[in-house]
């Protein structure tokens, strides 16, 4: 089995590789080909996957190029994680929008917006390559924002194209650890970073009544603690992390300062020194740092230590490959298509659910609809995400300015319009918006 990892630069790539170092099963991953624009990086990556396998039995075999044509021949499964614009873009999406005193996250607000304007034709145009060069291979999907990403690579590749996430993983892992449950069905429904947990049954029994009802365990976890107790059982459910922004959204802008000191600076210092000196013990104790960081600004204390292993998206990416690879059945959270889903959403529109996955790939499961509050959100967000794709593709100024103001989190359509103007500014990508 050949994976191609497009972005395969990228600082979190070795969590991937030591995932599959650790497969020992029946038609595991046998060649992994690393493509990446930036010759350097990709250099840099190699070397810490080789130091990575040093001494394991039949590792993959590993090369590295830049020319995609290569990586995409005779490929089983392609993994998605570029980023366009480098740590750099992400910064600048961060300052921009702060400046204006308005949300600038990666994949959340303004800066998603924006993210999404300069990533959407790139991802794009991979996924026509992909259907041309290598139409039998499956594409996951962790570029962000994924969604978004994940519904304009499906324009052209239907159902092969999957968007992973490892914020739901993290969520249901934290709740059924602090349940005590080890097998659970988990009843997850929304978008990508735009999901609520409404259910953890076991044996017929929804058990997460149980955990909304006990202050002290619910506040023992990291959503709990971001939440509160009190705002928990007032939603009868446990949001994703990422709706910290959207409730309490003057906190996080505020703790966002005026972006000199952003997320996005943060990783952009921290990468620049990994990528001068690369090595596995300088990639593990980056690493370290970078997660025991993560979402700082809105959490109060250190993370608990069972979240410091780099989050999980590697361990649903390999799950999704054994399952369609192996026909093992298995069930996870994942982006595909609503089809009827979730009642409200368009049937392509794609969404965040569980999903049974096969050698036929991923088939939503039925859920319960969305409860008024979260399809309004979940509705709005996806209108916007929409025209970002629209503007990407097209290069439709209108369709840009749409998306940031009918944005929730950008609360003014003069704001709007000058956010747009500071990203075209700052984005060469966004010179084609007209």
């Amino acid at each position: 089995m050949r994976l191609t990892i497009l972005g395969g630069g990228g600082f979190r790539v070795p969590l991937v590789h030591a995932a599959l170092l650790a497969d020992r099963g029946e038609g595991r991953i046998t060649e992994l080909v690393l493509h990446d624009v930036d010759a350097g990086r990709l250099a840099a990556i190699e070397r810490v996957l080789r130091q990575q396998a040093d001494g394991v039995p039949d590792a993959p075999k590993l090369s590295a190029t830049t020319d995609l044509a290569a990586a995409l021949s005779d490929v089983d499964f392609v993994f998605s994680a570029i980023r366009v614009g480098g740590m750099r873009g992400r910064q600048l999406d961060e300052q921009v929008a702060l400046a204006e005193g308005v949300l600038g996250q990666e994949t959340v607000g303004a800066g998603g917006v924006a993210y999404g304007l300069r990533t959407v034709p790139v991802a794009v145009e991979l996924a026509r390559r992909i259907a041309e060069l290598a139409p039998r291979a499956w594409v996951i999907n962790f570029t962000n924002p994924a969604g978004m990403v994940t519904e304009a690579m499906a324009a052209h590749l239907g159902g092969r194209v999957i968007g992973i996430c490892d914020s739901p993983v993290g969520l249901c892992r934290r709740v059924a650890r602090t349940l005590g449950v080890d097998r659970a069905w988990f009843d997850y429904a929304g978008i990508n970073h735009l999901g609520w947990l409404r259910g953890v049954h076991v044996d017929g029994e929804d058990v997460l009544p149980r955990l909304l009802a006990d202050t002290g365990a619910l506040e023992s976890f990291e959503e709990g603690k971001l939440f509160g107790a009190d705002w928990l059982r007032t939603l009868g459910a446990i949001p994703n992390e990422y709706l910290h922004y959207y409730y309490f959204t003057r906190e996080a802008v505020a703790a966002g300062g005026d972006g000199s000191t952003s997320r996005g600076s943060f990783l952009l210092e921290q990468q620049r020194d990994f990528y001068a000196d690369p090595a596995l013990s300088a990639w593990e104790r980056t690493r370290l740092e970078r997660e025991e960081t993560y979402m700082a600004e809105t959490r109060e204390g250190e993370r608990d230590s069972c979240d410091l292993d780099g989050g999980g998206y590697e361990k649903v990416a390999l799950a999704l490959m054994r399952a369609i690879a192996r026909d093992e059945r298995t069930t996870l959270i994942l982006n595909v298509r609503n089809g009827s889903t979730l009642p409200g959403l368009p049937d392509d529109a794609i969404v965040e659910v569980p999903c049974l996955v096969d050698t036929n790939g991923a088939r939503p499961v039925g859920t319960a609809p969305l409860p008024g509050h979260a399809l309004g959100l979940v509705s709005a967000l996806k209108a916007v995400e929409r025209a970002t794709i629209e503007a990407a593709t097209t290069g439709s100024r209108e369709a840009a300015l749409r998306a940031f103001a009918l944005h929730p989190l950008v609360d003014s359509v003069t704001v709007a319009r000058r956010l747009l103007d500071g990203y075209a500014a700052a984005h060469p990508q966004l010179a084609n918006l007209r």
